[in-house]
């Protein structure tokens, strides 16, 4: 017999075969999966916050105000002044007022002086920043814990305990908050709970500020859990026997964290606007403790002479609530992009 003229072709063994489409199929697999990898709620939201510029401008503020509060005796100290040091040689002993331009604005003294008695500007805005900001946050603190527990109790159970903390939240909003803390105060003792001058008044006004705060999200937690309590896991949470604490704190409260923080963002610049108004008043800190509202009380009497002073302290508070404005804006959107702007 004669040889065939070509050779066959050697038949590569079925495993050879099989690998490469094993391969692709393996690398179809993982990048689907990369693809498709879930985010959490909070990633989601984190995102959309960062696309917002204006929101994190107003963060960078808060985060950059809340730091120079704590390390305020720190800073003074580097720029060499004591907010309650007088510099009698830096004011016109004829008019009283600081010396050169733009209210005494040197080398030494970054913002300028105060009238009558030199002391630095710079040193007590960022002393006064501490009360503010002090003021804000644990008034908040104290109004969102009574909020939210009042709020979700009458939310869930409804009925006559509803009714009462409905009928008191009525009542708190429609109480005159400032004329209360004036005559609270102008009868308050100087020492009380060991603490003693500025710590009583900075103390009082936590509390009834907070107080007198808690209904505005004790009725938002308590629209949000009155239609919570209906949906289909409260639901099921009870058909499996969960009593009602569980339903409370581990079903209906994890989905109140949005709502809260939102209205907290909010809470906290009202706040540091209501302690100046009463400092204002001259029923916040008592002298020589420092506060915008304070100083600004303070420069009502030099306005046309020095203006810088009445200036300084005001651009410092409208800095701060207009950050904090910002800030929760951004997180509303973030947190509820369907009722955003």
């Amino acid at each position: 017999m004669t040889a065939p003229l070509h050779e066959p072709t050697a038949k590569a063994p079925p495993s050879a075969e099989a690998a490469p489409s094993a391969a692709g199929e393996s690398a179809a697999v993982d990048g689907n999966t990369k693809s498709v990898q879930g985010r959490s709620l909070g990633r989601i939201a984190w995102e959309r916050l960062k696309r917002d510029r204006l929101a994190l401008a107003g963060g960078g503020v808060i985060l950059a105000l809340v730091v120079i509060a704590l390390l305020a005796p720190v800073i003074t100290n580097l720029v060499g002044q004591d907010p309650d040091a007088f510099h009698e040689d830096t004011i016109d002993a004829l008019f009283g007022t600081p010396k050169g331009s733009l209210g005494g604005i040197s080398g030494d003294h970054l913002l300028g002086v105060e009238p009558v008695n030199g002391r630095d500007v710079f040193a007590r805005i960022l002393y006064g920043s501490r009360i503010s900001l002090l003021v804000g946050f644990l008034s908040a603190l104290v109004a969102v814990v009574l909020g939210t527990i009042l709020g979700i109790l009458a939310g869930f159970f409804g009925g006559w305990v509803d009714a009462a903390i409905s009928r008191v939240m009525d009542g708190l909003l429609a109480f005159p908050q400032l004329l209360f803390i004036i005559a609270l105060v102008s009868v308050m003792p100087n020492d009380l709970l060991g603490m003693t001058g500025s710590s009583v008044r900075v103390f009082v006004m936590i509390l009834v500020i907070g107080f007198f705060g808690w209904p505005y999200i004790g009725r938002v937690v308590r629209g949000q859990t009155l239609s919570l309590r209906e949906r289909e896991y409260v639901e099921a949470a009870r058909s499996l026997g969960a009593g009602r604490f569980h339903i409370l704190f581990k079903e209906l409260l994890p989905n109140l964290v949005a709502p809260i923080v939102v209205y907290t963002t909010m809470m906290i610049p009202t706040n540091i606007l209501t302690e100046a108004a009463l400092s204002f008043l001259g029923v916040g800190v008592k002298p020589p403790t420092a506060s915008w509202g304070q100083m600004l009380s303070n420069a009502i009497d030099y306005y046309d002479s020095d203006p810088m002073y009445m200036i300084v302290p005001g651009l410092a508070i409208f800095i701060t609530v207009l950050a904090f404005n910002l800030f929760g804006d951004g997180v509303r959107d973030a947190l509820d992009p369907k009722g955003s702007r």
